[in-house]
């Protein structure tokens, strides 16, 4: 089954495609309504469409994005070669097509009828040690697969990730790559993008590469374990000071009950310096990721 994902020139200024999780001392993991950290065009997370066993091709259609200027166009046709470029890979929602009228560009991707990794861990609270290991492995195999066939996603966060079902087994799947690009040796980036919680330090001092996914996928790990995020702020600037500053809390509940190993593995992901934080090559080839 696909999905039909709509662009046009008719939307809504306030529907940009960026979510910022919340959350805070005590408090489960919730969405709050400050602005995100990019400010130009990303699609909006798709919304699950109703489950079915073995569903035949139906549209689906998600919010239109403003498609204006020229660079909003460059920027709908990396995604698209970008999705292209990642297509048959597990973890990644499948591209099928993209096709465009005088007023859209319309894409059509394959059904994830689980829906939002977000809304799961909304469900939940926080995962346990076994089943946050699962999640990461398959979000840091997003990760691995991207990098290696030379893109930086760039806005990882858990809405961003879709299930193949509803069921407990589902597969996990990235979306969304809107603001990915493919990698270019050697360039240090110093455009702005993300969302607020899950941006690495190295994003607001305008100087990164690739590793800010690893940060990003350590940022949800700890959300999975503890059910709050851990940097967290009632500001986007408080926000950004208490990433800038790296300092982790391990100390709440239910951390005093999570395995060393688990603390230190999401320690080497939300390393402050990026040439000593842990690849993607280096968490998968632990024999346990959390």
């Amino acid at each position: 089954m696909g999905l039909c994902l709509s662009k046009s020139k008719n939307l809504d200024s306030n529907v940009n495609g960026h979510r910022s999780g919340g959350g805070g001392g005590g408090v489960h993991y919730q969405k709050p309504q400050e602005p995100p950290i990019h400010y130009t065009k990303s699609p909006a997370p798709v919304a699950a469409a109703p489950p079915q066993a073995s569903p035949s091709p139906r549209p689906v259609l998600r919010p239109d994005t403003i498609l204006v200027t020229r660079s909003d166009k460059e920027d709908m046709k990396r995604e698209i070669q970008i999705m292209q470029h990642l297509s048959g890979q597990a973890n990644i929602v499948e591209f099928k097509g993209a096709y465009e009228d005088k007023h859209s560009v319309h894409l059509v991707m394959e059904l994830c009828a689980g829906g939002e990794l977000f809304d799961r861990i909304i469900a939940k609270g926080h995962y346990s040690e076994k089943a946050a290991s699962s999640i990461c492995r398959a979000i840091v195999n997003v990760v691995h697969i991207c990098h290696f066939m030379g893109v930086m996603h760039r806005d990882l966060k858990p809405e961003n990730f879709l299930l193949s079902d509803k069921s407990e087994k589902a597969l996990l799947k990235a979306t969304d790559f809107g603001l990915s690009v493919f990698i270019e040796e050697g360039k240090v980036y110093r455009d702005i993008v993300g969302s607020a919680y899950y941006v690495a330090p190295e994003v607001l001092r305008r100087r990164y590469g690739k590793e800010i996914d690893i940060w990003s996928a350590g940022v949800i790990l700890y959300i999975l374990l503890s059910g709050v995020p851990p940097f967290w702020a009632e500001t986007e600037k408080g926000i950004f000071d208490a990433i800038l500053k790296g300092e982790i809390d391990f100390d709440s509940q239910p951390w005093p009950s999570i395995s060393r190993s688990a603390k230190d593995l999401v320690r080497r992901m939300l390393t402050q310096d990026p040439k000593k934080r842990i690849t993607s090559t280096q968490v998968l080839g632990t024999s346990r990721t959390a």
